[in-house]
Parts: C-alpha cells; sequence; structure tokens
C-alpha cells in the first residue's frame, strides 16, 4: 500500500506543481505555456513513451483478456448510461450529448492517467497497453464517425481514414506493435534517446493538466447539463470498475493480479481526448469537460479503494 499511496503523491505533486504555476503566473501570461507543453507532450514525447511501452509489450498481452474486459465494460456502461438518461426524461439533450455522455462513461485516460497510474501503482506500464489501443485503434474512429455523422449533412470519411494517420500516438502504438510482433531489435542509439524523450511525456501532461484546472468552474447552472454529467460520472467512476471486476472474477477467472489490473485500469477517469472530440465538432462541450473533471477528482477514491481491496 505504501508504494500505491507514494505513486498517488507523485501525480498528485505534479498536477499541483501544474496548478500553481498557472495561478501565481510562473508559466506566463494566459494559457501560452500550458498549450505548448500538451502539444510538446502529445507530439513528441508522449509517442515515444508509447512506441517503447508497447514494443516491448508480448502481443499476446496487447489482445489477451484485458482488452476484452474493458470493451464489454465500456459496452456496458455506455448502454446503462443511454437507458437511465431516457428512463428519467434528461431534458435538453441532443444527438451529440448522448454519444459524448456515453462515450464519456468508458473511454479513460490511457495516456497521462493511465500510464503513471500502471508505472507507480500496478508497476507495469504494459498493463495499460490494451486499453490504450482499444481507445485508440477502436473507440476513437467509432466516436469519430457518430460525431460527424450528427453534425454533417454527409459523413467525412475522409476524416475517419485519415485519422490514424494524423496522430502520433495512433502511429507510435502501431509501429511498437509491429516491432513487438516481428520480435526485432530497435539499435540502442535510437531506443534510448527514445526512452529518455518519454520520460518527460508523463511530468509535462500532469502539470499541464493542473494548469488547465484553474478557473474551471464545473456543472455551472443554466449551461451545463447537470443531470447527464453526473450520470456519467457515477457510471464512470464507480459502475465500470464493478462491471470490470465481475467480469475478471466470474466470467474470465482470471487471477487476483489480473482482477486488480482490470478494476485500477476501469477506475482511471474520462480522458481528455472525449473534450478534445467534442470541441472538434463543437457539440457537448460542457458535458465532457465536466466530466474529465470530476471523474479526474474521484478516480483516486476509487483507486484507492481497489488497492486495498485486491493490491
Amino acid at each position: 500500500m505504501s508504494g500505491i499511496l507514494t505513486g498517488f503523491a507523485i501525480i498528485g505533486l505534479l498536477i499541483a506543481v501544474g496548478y500553481l504555476c498557472a495561478r501565481y503566473g510562473v508559466n506566463g501570461p494566459g494559457q501560452v505555456t500550458q498549450k505548448a507543453l500538451n502539444r510538446i507532450a502529445f507530439l513528441v514525447a508522449m509517442p515515444a513513451l508509447i512506441f517503447t511501452v508497447v514494443a516491448e509489450t508480448p502481443i499476446a498481452l496487447m489482445f489477451g483478456p484485458q482488452i476484452l474486459i474493458q470493451a464489454i465494460a465500456v459496452a456496458t456502461t455506455a448502454t446503462l448510461f443511454l437507458l437511465i438518461v431516457k428512463l428519467t426524461n434528461t431534458q435538453g439533450l441532443s444527438r451529440s450529448d448522448y454519444i459524448v455522455g456515453a462515450t464519456a462513461t468508458g473511454y479513460v485516460n490511457s495516456n497521462n492517467m493511465g500510464l503513471p497510474i500502471a508505472i507507480f501503482v500496478l508497476g507495469n506500464p504494459r498493463a495499460v497497453v490494451p486499453v490504450l489501443l482499444l481507445n485508440l485503434l477502436i473507440m476513437t474512429p467509432i466516436v469519430l464517425l457518430l460525431l460527424d455523422a450528427t453534425t454533417a449533412d454527409r459523413v467525412s470519411w475522409k476524416l475517419i481514414l485519415l485519422q490514424p494517420v494524423r496522430n502520433p500516438i495512433i502511429l507510435a502504438s502501431a509501429a511498437g506493435a509491429l516491432v513487438s510482433g516481428l520480435g526485432a531489435q530497435v539499435p540502442p542509439y535510437i531506443w534510448e534517446p527514445l526512452r529518455t524523450l518519454g520520460g518527460a511525456a508523463i511530468p509535462m501532461m500532469l502539470m499541464a493538466f493542473g494548469m488547465s484546472l484553474v478557473g474551471a468552474r464545473p456543472l455551472q447552472a443554466g449551461l451545463a447539463p447537470r443531470r447527464a454529467i453526473v450520470i456519467a460520472s457515477v457510471l464512470k467512476g464507480a459502475v465500470m470498475p464493478v462491471v470490470a471486476f465481475l467480469l475478471t472474477r466470474f466470467a474470465f477467472g482470471l487471477d487476483q493480479t489480473a482482477i486488480f489490473t482490470a478494476v485500477v485500469i476501469a477506475s482511471l477517469p474520462t480522458a481528455q481526448n472525449v473534450y478534445n472530440y467534442s470541441a472538434r465538432f463543437g457539440v457537448s462541450e460542457l458535458l465532457a469537460r465536466d466530466t474529465v473533471l470530476l471523474t479526474t477528482i474521484l478516480s483516486p477514491v476509487t483507486l484507492i479503494w481497489a488497492a486495498a481491496l485486491f493490491g
């Protein structure tokens, strides 16, 4: 448990440092530094980290039972969101709200929260690879397709088909999977610089996230769809980990380590990607932003609970 608490302390400290830098102007005026930090992390450091992690992960682990468990848990919570919203007669929601809300219940933050949690809590960065691939290779194209179909007169297949080559994290994941599948050895003069560069990704992204919290006001009356946000946050933070536990323990009959891994991964907060996609199409931005924020605040409670029970 001490190691787990140390992991949470490291993550919390980096987020707090980012928040304080923005709060007291250490990073300069406006959000320029935050955006620059995010872009460098997303376009440069995170792809390097993901490539090295995926390249060291056996193919059998990438596409083993964990990816199926998380996929079923995602489908379950998304379906529950749609049913609960419908049964509770939640008013004023658009079709994009349904899509974004359902996505927010299962699209876990496998990058800037998942990787540090996997490193510091699970002690194994490879544990997050299956859900990382699930997010990037399956969920992202589906979400983009649905949002595009909802907001446009006709579907832009160009946007969907070009998504893999426009996203450096998808490219890095594919390249890493190729190296792993072929059993290739990357020369040390390439591998070591990539590992060093990747080591900067997590601190940069956690600090940038802390900077983004300055001035955030979730659940603003009259603007945010509060009921939908709360439903999505509860499903993501409380229900999805339970579904993952039930699947791992009873449907797949896996051991305690696998149960702990599945529950921890399912307990991760909603990914900022959901907000990025909603902002890309100009729809449901408050729903996405507030769900990301609330699940991020609540996730340590679920993660510590999981660590106490299964760790």
